[in-house]
């Protein structure tokens, strides 16, 4: 607790999940340092203001991100919550991730307004979404099916599928942000990890602030070191692969028993060739930064930087 901090400004965009998150964060921060003022600043992005143009052609995860940092170096506001998976790998300059809180669940679901599962929607069925990682695992498993982009936030993607008149027959999101909108009603499959690995820190959430003394100590009472651990290690292996949002690539690291096991897979667009690797080391902080460097290393050496290449 630091004592020289009484109000804190909190940035966050607007929409319900981002306000969900916010708030969420801001419940830790004052059951940790109750006698803390939390003010929240709503702030758009360009990702929120653009939404008929495919998120690869934003630029990718800064597209959430840039405003909102904007304001952490004008001091506007003290720290920013981001959904950790659309948060770059590396921080930019003054600022850092100063706290991970615990993470949800982090599968991907299949919302359908007929109720299919993966295996019984039709031959050509289309389906929404605007992941690249989640459209190339889908066509590795089902090459028969259509995959259209879509936006919009939650809401506007789960009326999008659910409507009569609409052009998808379902659509995928991350599970974590449906339960937390309490919107896991509409859910006709949750896809296991076997089939759909998640995007390196889905589930998770991202406080981000200056690298400053006073911000970092705040924020460091609210963090969770289990997963600071896992989402470090799937970050790595993003990162060893030059990656963003804009390519297929896919992790999962998971803590039990003060070991940490990784997996780590690369799609390639069409669907046609995946290339999964794996390992485990002891659960620190710095052991999982080289097992993600180290499972980047192995899916190279498998070609795996043809698959990315080929992205334009």
């Amino acid at each position: 607790m630091n004592a020289s901090i009484k109000v804190i400004t909190i940035g966050t965009r607007g929409s319900a999940l981002a306000r969900w998150q916010t708030a969420y964060v801001s419940d830790l921060l004052l059951n940790s340092t109750p006698q803390l003022q939390v003010n929240v600043e709503v702030i758009t992005t360009r990702g929120d203001r653009i939404l008929n143009t495919p998120l690869p052609s934003l630029g990718g995860k800064g597209a959430f991100t840039a405003e909102l940092e904007a304001a952490l170096h004008q001091g506007t506001i003290d720290c920013a919550v981001h959904s950790l998976k659309d948060l770059p790998t590396e921080n930019p300059a003054g600022l850092t991730v100063g706290a991970i809180p615990p993470r949800a669940i982090v599968n991907d679901v299949l919302i359908c307004r007929n109720h299919n599962t993966l295996k019984t929607l039709p031959s050509g069925a289309v389906i929404g979404t605007s992941s690249r990682r989640r459209a190339a695992q889908l066509l590795h498993l089902r090459p028969d099916l259509k995959i259209i982009d879509i936006r919009g936030n939650i809401d506007t993607r789960i009326q999008k599928a659910t409507s009569p008149d609409s052009p998808y027959d379902g659509i995928l999101l991350a599970e974590a942000g449906v339960e937390r909108l309490g919107k896991t009603r509409f859910v006709s499959e949750r896809l296991s990890l076997f089939d759909m690995l998640p995007a390196p820190g889905q589930g998770a959430l991202a406080v981000q602030c200056r690298d400053e003394v006073n911000s970092l100590s705040l924020l460091q009472p609210i963090n969770h070191l289990q997963t600071q651990v896992e989402v470090a290690a799937e970050r790595a292996f993003l990162a060893g692969l030059g990656g963003g949002c804009a390519l297929p690539i896919a992790a999962y690291g998971i803590v039990t028993g003060g070991t940490l096991h990784l997996r780590g897979r690369v799609t390639s667009v069409d669907g046609v060739q995946q290339v999964d690797v794996e390992d485990s080391c002891s659960a620190t902080l710095q052991d999982a930064l080289q097992l993600g460097r180290a499972l980047a290393a192995m899916a190279l050496s498998q070609g795996v930087a043809s698959l990315l290449e080929a992205i334009s």
